[in-house]
């Protein structure tokens, strides 16, 4: 079993950036796709970027693409989210995701196929 941690997030100006992380436990982290998802009060679930275990392959919203950066470092169990140019829009609680899957290229944009999650960290991003 992954228990996941997200840290990083805050209070940024529009425009700004941060960079959000995710330690995870466990012994097959390397095994895992990870997924970076986030809400805001009285919506689902949004999917934000995704990486597979092998970081071959990677996937991003549409409304985030060419400001986020979705990455990984397996030797240190950890998954990040680089935001840049913010948007007030932005803001939510960004959850870090995770399944496991056999197959090294998979990544998993429904939130429903996602096995961990971890406890949300808030990104608020002011104009």
């Amino acid at each position: 079993q992954v228990q996941l941690v997200e840290s990083g997030g805050g209070l940024v100006q529009a425009g700004g950036s941060l960079r959000l992380s995710c330690a995870a436990s466990g012994p097959t982290f390397s095994r895992y796709s990870m997924g970076w998802f986030r809400q805001t009060p009285g919506k689902e679930r949004e999917f934000v970027a995704a990486i597979s275990w092998s970081s071959g392959n990677t996937d991003y919203a549409d409304s985030v693409k060419g400001r986020f950066t979705i990455s990984r470092e397996n030797a240190m169990n950890t998954a990040y989210l680089q935001m840049n140019t913010l948007k007030p829009e932005d803001t939510a609680v960004y959850y870090c995701a995770a399944r496991s899957s056999i197959f090294a290229g998979a990544i998993y944009r429904d939130y429903r196929e996602n096995d961990y999650w971890g406890q949300g960290t808030q990104v608020t991003v002011s104009s």
